[in-house]
């Protein structure tokens, strides 16, 4: 009999978020639904309650500390235990730097960074006291390495790499474990919300995302990965290669890159 397991996902409302959601809902699972309306988050949960999880929404903004606490203290009341707890909220970037305002910058980071950094810290002392966990920390190919237009982007994921791999040595023996995903480009409406230079949204998906992997075949990559115990997975497809370029060959990686049009 498989046992009883709670998951907590942010950012389900769409995406690989809900690719996720559905891909662990089962009658043992209870999963806990985060993003940023309630009326979005819906339609995911009636299609996990059919596969015969139980579901719970709560709504926060990655952005309002004060909503993030009581997101934090609302689920550590209603359960005993988090088993995964998956940061997966997060908004893109489509502007050059120097075009780009503090204002934008920094509501990129507070969603991509702190919103993830924040939730986790108020959560982090449940998980331990109750016998650990996995966390999976959403990064992206983009955590890896720079690239034109997404600056702060970038910056967001490269400090989550940062934070979450402290956190995952601070607390091995408390046996909690982080996975870091990095997908490359997945097929879904994320390039439709990135914010540009003027904070509005791009409102268009990108070439190449179109062209990209599934969020279902994602999700499935990240499901065998938290049960390997991984501590990061890369999940694409030719683009896979500028990571281990920029490792391995950085002289090329930067010829490759200096030719890719960042909006494709």
């Amino acid at each position: 009999m498989t046992p009883s397991r709670t998951i907590w996902i942010t950012g389900a409302s769409s995406g690989i978020g809900e690719a996720l959601a559905l891909q662990w809902a089962s009658p043992e699972t209870t999963l806990i639904l985060s993003g940023l309306e309630e009326k979005q988050l819906e339609p995911v949960a009636v299609k996990c309650e059919s596969r015969g999880a139980r579901v719970q929404i709560i709504p926060f903004n990655l952005t309002n500390e004060a909503e993030i606490a009581e997101a934090a203290n609302k689920v550590q009341t209603m359960i005993p235990k988090i088993d995964i707890l998956v940061n997966c909220g997060g908004i893109g970037q489509r502007s050059l730097i120097i075009e780009t305002p503090d204002a934008v910058s920094r509501k990129i980071m507070e969603t991509d960074f702190w919103g993830h950094a924040t939730l986790t810290s108020r959560i982090l002392p449940f998980m331990v006291k109750t016998g650990g966990g996995t966390i999976v920390v959403m990064s992206s190919l983009s955590g890896l390495f720079g690239f034109p237009q997404r600056s702060m982007y970038c910056a967001a994921k490269h400090a989550l790499h940062g934070f979450f791999e402290t956190l995952r040595l601070e607390h091995h023996k408390d046996k909690i474990n982080v996975l870091m995903v990095c997908p490359g480009r997945v097929r879904t409406n994320f390039s439709y919300g990135a914010l540009t230079a003027t904070g509005d949204k791009h409102g268009k998906m990108d070439k190449g995302q179109a062209n990209g992997v599934s969020a279902e075949y994602c999700a499935a990559k990240i499901d065998k990965a938290v049960k390997r115990n991984k501590k990061q997975v890369l999940i694409g497809k030719k683009e896979l290669i500028m990571a281990y370029l920029k490792r391995f060959a950085p002289w090329l990686f930067y010829k490759i890159a200096l030719k890719i049009d960042p909006n494709s």
